[in-house]
């Protein structure tokens, strides 16, 4: 008797079937024309690479994550946590063939052996965008800019994008005289929204000691967006070049007239050690407890572990399994299975090449098309098609071509018969 494997897949990770996989790519689609309106183009990156590439000097958090692992020819290789380290080493190795500045975007799977939890998973899709060699404020509105289009354009509704500088917020932890503290108190900042101002006061007070009110009361200032930065930049030692480029984003919002979609928010500071400058996270204004579902920043130096070239840049990050998760629990993914808008009949499986031939006439039209490859009853065929979410079925005749064919539509459970396959056609694309 054979004895057959248990299929099962590993903790984490996920099967997709057309239900779920249709809309991810429909989406993915739409995401990338939006990036490559604004100029952005398309790289790729191996999905494994030399640890001590993904890893630096030190891996921190980071190694306990990582899947890492010998491979035949006993190299220590590590699989892709994000897209951000494979990019820095993209640059540094292609640096000569790129034209500065470059405009970049990655969509791909990266995994982390972290804990699991509702949304979190092991294996998941980034979908990265930067601007690399320019320091322009431009460059840093750019990217935010893009943000607030393409979460517009795939239909999340109003967003908003909450903004702050790294740099400024630096210079108000000098100002108290706390910058050694810096590190612990970016990343205890960064909790406010999860654990709440007491604990947050709690966990300041411990880094900066007698400070730590200072601290929660320059991240909670309310006001304006002009109100706020005029109360931090005062906080921050007065006029700055770090204030004078927050101004000078505000007027490319006010000129573009998207102010409204930005806040200044202080205790936005992004975790991540290697942010200088300008750093945002945005939430859907219809679901903002679902958090950030798209972030990132500036930062200095790229490519300093892989050059000695200093290559800055600026970008972010959407998160496409938050997204999703977001968009189908305000009922903004279609969700509908579509194989092909149109199935043709199979009547008899030797004129399968003829069929083929309509089929191409349809795709030269721009119309997708799917031909049955088994002869069976017409009820079984409409059956088949409804399940593949088509609209429309053809059922051809002798000469597909020459006979006339009858157009089915499948949800009105209605025929027209005697049709040209160029009569059809308009009617498949209206």
């Amino acid at each position: 008797m054979a004895t057959f494997i248990q299929p099962k897949i590993l903790k984490g990770f996920r099967d997709f079937l057309p239900s779920g996989e249709i809309p991810r790519r429909c989406l993915i689609e739409r995401i990338e024309g939006c990036f490559r309106s604004f100029g952005f183009v398309p790289i790729d990156t191996p999905a494994l690479e030399y640890a001590e590439i993904l890893l630096g000097k030190g891996g921190g958090e980071t190694e306990k994550q990582i899947y890492r692992f010998k491979d035949n020819g006993e190299r220590d290789v590590a699989l892709r946590f994000d897209l951000t380290v494979p990019f820095a080493r993209f640059i540094a190795e292609h640096r000569s063939e790129l034209p500065l500045p470059f405009k970049r975007y990655h969509i791909a799977k990266v995994w982390r052996g972290e804990n699991t939890q509702r949304g979190r998973y092991r294996e998941f899709t980034q979908c990265d965008f930067d601007i690399v060699g320019s320091d322009s404020p431009a460059a840093d509105f750019e990217v935010i800019l893009m943000m607030r289009h393409t979460l517009k354009a795939i239909g999340a509704g109003d967003v908003t994008i909450r903004i702050n500088h790294r740099g400024l917020f630096n210079r108000f932890l000098s100002n108290l005289g706390v910058q050694e503290k810096s590190r612990e108190i970016l990343r205890t900042v960064d909790k406010l929204g999860k654990i709440g101002p007491e604990e947050t006061l709690r966990l300041l007070s411990e880094s900066a000691g007698n400070k730590a009110e200072e601290i929660l009361a320059f991240i909670k200032v309310q006001g304006s967006f002009e109100e706020i930065l005029q109360t931090i930049t005062q906080a921050s030692g007065g006029d700055s070049p770090e204030s004078q480029r927050l101004w000078l984003i505000r007027r490319f919002m006010i000129d573009t007239g998207t102010a409204d979609s930005f806040v200044l928010d202080p205790s936005i500071t992004r975790g991540l050690d290697y942010y200088t400058g300008i750093v945002y996270e945005t939430f859907l204004n219809d679901l903002p407890d679902i958090g950030s579902v798209c972030s990132g920043g500036r930062y200095d130096n790229l490519t300093g572990l892989y050059s000695k070239e200093t290559i800055c840049g600026v970008g972010s990050s959407i998160g496409l399994d938050r997204l999703i998760a977001g968009l189908e629990a305000l009922g903004k993914l279609e969700a509908k299975l579509t194989y092909s808008k149109v199935g043709i009949a199979c009547i008899h499986e030797g004129a399968i090449g003829l069929y083929q031939v309509l089929a191409g006439k349809l795709r030269e039209a721009g119309i997708p098309c799917e031909v049955f490859l088994e002869e069976g009853k017409l009820t079984k065929q409409f059956e088949l098609a409804e399940k593949k979410g088509a609209q429309w079925l053809i059922i051809p005749g002798t000469e597909p071509l020459t006979d006339p064919l009858t157009l089915r539509d499948l949800k009105k459970r209605k025929n027209q018969e005697g049709l040209s396959w160029e009569e059809i056609i308009p009617i498949l694309l209206y």
